[in-house]
């Protein structure tokens, strides 16, 4: 018995370090098959640390070098000055087991000043009113780069910037002209421009997402209709490497009378070099003005899609718009709540070779939400 025993653990353990193998061999930017729930965490209410109030987490990444996330509040510097976290997620295949928040960073300016509220910024003398809603670190160096929405309302133009480890202004990376605001209806919508940032697989170029459609490329999507929405390729120099019409879902129900639904991509992230995930998150609200959430993973597919870039109106055109299939519906995996997802990144490898990903939903500082953290195991 003891020598069938120990031969046992050793064909065990062989075949242990077979699958690990095996799973190790897979590249980082392999197909997706499916994503299973590691476990969920979540940070409380308005928690305070480090002199701020947490909160309003509409961006997540992964930063290898120090083993830690970056994780951006869209706070517009109404509560504390733009600003972004890194902290420690505790997970492995079996089990999420806690988040621990290790300091707080403020972004700045080109001149080296904080981002200000609208109430005390000096818009004349080239002051920004940041509403940052997605964060990436940069594969070759650790730094960082981050986009905002802009405000259409008082002419503030969505941008994406790069930043040093510590949230310095480094640098502003040129975008297309047709997402600026306009005084008549066309480019960006208010609070619907710069929501998805992801480097591609190879670290040599970014994915830019928007969250809703242009208003020359058709209305937003309804209880009863989708829209669509550009995804642009760019170079790190700006330089419009494509672009692609994703199709966006109708909305996932109907709101109560009188109330509002809206379904448009809370974030993208780069598989490989001809497919990304998007997030499409829906808010639906109730007759209380309380909002259900829906959410769903897509794999995007680019190949045979139609480079749209010179195409200055989606509405009327004709193209080709990006596959896209099913891979996750949050509402589906046994969740207590579904919260307002914003922010999805690749995590590190789990001890079986896996890759791991994670979600995190933005509260909107709101007592009727919560800051969830999921962690997957990717297949």
């Amino acid at each position: 018995m003891p020598q069938l025993f120990c031969s046992a653990r050793v064909a065990l353990a062989f075949a242990s370090a077979i699958l690990i193998s095996a799973c190790a061999s897979i590249p980082h930017d392999a197909p997706i098959a499916g994503l299973r729930l590691i476990g969920e965490q979540r940070i409380a209410l308005k928690q305070l640390f480090q002199g701020t109030t947490v909160g309003g987490l509409s961006g997540i990444d992964y930063d290898a070098a120090s083993n830690t996330w970056v994780m951006e509040s869209d706070d517009r510097s109404e509560i504390n000055a733009a600003r972004f976290y890194r902290a420690t997620l505790n997970y492995d295949s079996k089990a999420f087991s806690g988040v621990s928040l290790n300091s707080v960073h403020f972004f700045t300016q080109p001149d080296g000043s904080r981002y200000p509220n609208l109430a005390h910024a000096h818009l004349d003398m080239g002051d920004e009113v940041a509403d940052i809603e997605t964060i990436r670190v940069d594969p070759r160096d650790g730094s960082l780069w981050y986009g905002s929405e802009g405000n259409r309302k008082v002419g503030l133009h969505p941008f994406v910037r790069h930043a040093d480890r510590e949230g310095q202004y480094l640098a502003t990376l040129p975008t297309p002209a047709m997402f600026r605001v306009s005084q008549d209806e066309v480019g960006s919508r208010n609070n619907m421009s710069f929501e998805g940032l992801s480097f591609s697989s190879d670290g040599k170029s970014l994915w830019l997402g928007m969250e809703a459609a242009l208003y020359q490329d058709g209305p937003l999507a309804t209880p009863d209709n989708g829209s669509v929405v550009r995804i642009t390729r760019l170079d790190r120099t700006g330089k419009v490497l494509g672009q692609y019409a994703y199709p966006i879902e109708a909305v996932a129900s109907r709101p109560a009378a009188g109330r509002e639904a809206d379904n448009g991509v809370s974030e993208i992230l780069a598989v490989n070099d001809h497919q990304l995930l998007v997030v499409e998150r829906s808010g639906v609200a109730n007759a209380d003005g309380i909002y259900a959430n829906h959410v769903r993973i897509y794999v995007m597919e680019t190949d045979g899609a139609t480079d749209i870039f010179a195409l200055p109106a989606l509405a009327g055109a004709s193209y080709v718009p990006a596959r896209k299939r099913l891979l996750l519906d949050l509402e589906k995996i046994g969740l207590e709540r579904v919260d307002n997802i914003e922010g999805i990144a690749w995590g590190p490898r789990l001890a079986n070779g896996r890759r791991s990903l994670v979600m995190i939903s933005d509260d909107n500082f709101n007592v009727q939400q919560v800051t969830q953290i999921l962690a997957f195991e990717v297949r």
